[in-house]
């Protein structure tokens, strides 16, 4: 396994210029957030930046995966919008195209994955609550009671995703997230009882884990390590959906990176920083340092 960086974490930066940084910094892969200035569908260059950041990745022998959680790429208003939760089939439709075009550029880039995740089932409402509040939510609202058809919703998108990454050898990884119609572990066990595909994979994030006390986190790793493909590695408290820089929240990280290592994990841990960008080469530097020691010394010869 090998320690990568998210770009959502560079959002200041130029794609270009960031992965660069990153390489010197010493992290052998870059997880790949699409966004305005990120290999955006939306420009008319797209497919020839696609094919720079190939050649860059080929040249510095980084590894990558490919993010969709971009906030206000599809929508400039709604955080996160639309989804293939959303109502109005047209939206639906809108997610469903960024899908592909996220899946052509892991094709191309040779990424190991493409990370979705399902959205949440009402606009504006979840998004932004910490767990507690989502917790605190009235009945008809909370996650976890909602209508079949919002789930038949993402079934049938989630379906359409699938059958097109196939085709073009691209691994989909399913991503819970707080506040989201999937957001906990037994929530993608029950997805996976009403769709499964030998390309539909995991993608855990640890701070995710341990604010919705699905822990002790090695034990959610060992339990799910068939499926396990990608991995977010972020700080975290009890109860707040906040990722913090490492050694500001309450995990322990060791015991996480040694469950990985005992599985025979060899993906990318991508450190998933969103909200530092302000400070992104000294935050970048920060997780590196904090975390390269407990990867070598957990899974030997560093980066493998």
């Amino acid at each position: 396994m090998f320690l990568g960086y998210n770009t959502n974490g560079l959002a200041h930066h130029d794609l270009f210029d960031a992965v660069h940084l990153l390489a010197g910094i010493g992290y052998r892969g870059v997880a790949i957030t699409i966004d305005h200035t990120a290999l955006s569908p939306n420009a008319s260059y797209s497919q020839q930046r696609v094919l720079r950041m190939k050649r860059l990745l080929d040249s510095l022998g980084m590894r990558s995966v490919i993010e969709t959680g971009a906030r206000f790429l599809l929508d400039p208003r709604e955080k996160h919008e639309p989804t293939l939760l959303s109502p109005a089939p047209v939206a639906r439709a809108r997610r469903i195209d960024f899908y592909k075009y996220a899946i052509d550029c892991a094709a191309e880039l040779r990424s190991d994955c493409v990370s979705l995740w399902s959205g949440v089932s009402f606009v504006g409402q979840v998004a932004n609550l910490d767990v507690g509040q989502v917790a605190n939510l009235p009945s008809s609202r909370q996650v976890g009671n909602l209508p079949h058809e919002t789930m038949d919703r993402l079934v049938e998108g989630l379906r359409v995703v699938l059958d097109y990454a196939a085709d073009r050898g691209v691994t989909i990884a399913f991503e819970p997230e707080p506040g989201m119609l999937i957001a906990t572990m037994p929530q993608f066990e029950e997805l996976l009882a009403r769709i499964d595909a030998p390309n539909l994979r995991l993608t855990l994030d640890t701070g995710h884990l341990h604010c919705q006390g699905e822990t002790p986190i090695a034990e959610v790793i060992r339990h799910w390590a068939s499926r396990l493909v990608n991995v977010h590695l972020d700080d975290a408290r009890s109860g707040v959906h906040e990722h913090l820089m490492f050694g500001e929240g309450q995990i322990d990280f060791p015991p996480v990176l040694r469950a990985l290592a005992d599985c025979g994990y060899v993906g990318g841990l991508y450190v998933e920083l969103s909200r530092h960008s302000h400070e992104g080469p000294t935050a970048a530097r920060r997780a590196f340092e904090f975390l390269s020691p407990i990867v070598t010394d957990v899974a030997g010869d560093f980066g493998t």
